[in-house]
């Protein structure tokens, strides 16, 4: 009578394969590695992109908007560059806001360790603000 052959996972088989592997493995790492290795670091400048896009930031400035607030660290950071263009015109305004802008990085900064629920309500408090300040300053260079 002949012999059926097992179609499922045999002790036999386990033991085959981990020898097949033992001879294999060492063979494949030297060229595996290094794909693996470069797929980890595109697979990571794209993630890179991606977050620096939703932040509205260079790649290269990535680094500096990081935590719960880094959307708004990145947002005060824009608004006060464009703060810069409305120098020249009105100094008091200017002078003003950026204190403002201040107190709402010190807010974003406090609110790094408050519990969640208190975190959101900081950071809403802190987007309402940035949305009428940036509302001004639209107005004030005539974009209605």
């Amino acid at each position: 009578m002949a012999r059926e052959r097992s179609k499922g996972f045999t002790p036999g088989r386990a033991k085959n394969l981990v020898g097949v592997a033992k001879v294999v493995a060492p063979a494949l790492i030297p060229v595996v590695a290094p794909l693996a290795a470069r797929a980890a670091a595109a697979v990571s400048d794209r993630y890179d992109q991606y977050r620096a896009r939703k932040l509205g930031v260079p790649v290269d400035e990535l680094s500096r908007y990081s935590g719960h607030g880094a959307r708004l660290y990145a947002r005060i950071t824009g608004f006060a560059q464009a703060l810069e263009d409305v120098r020249g015109q009105d100094r008091e305004y200017v002078e003003s806001t950026e204190a403002r802008l201040t107190q709402l990085t010190a807010a974003v900064r406090a609110s790094e360790r408050m519990p969640t629920p208190r975190r959101k309500a900081a950071h809403r408090a802190v987007g309402a603000d940035l949305d009428v300040l940036e509302a001004e300053l639209l107005r004030r260079l005539g974009v209605s």
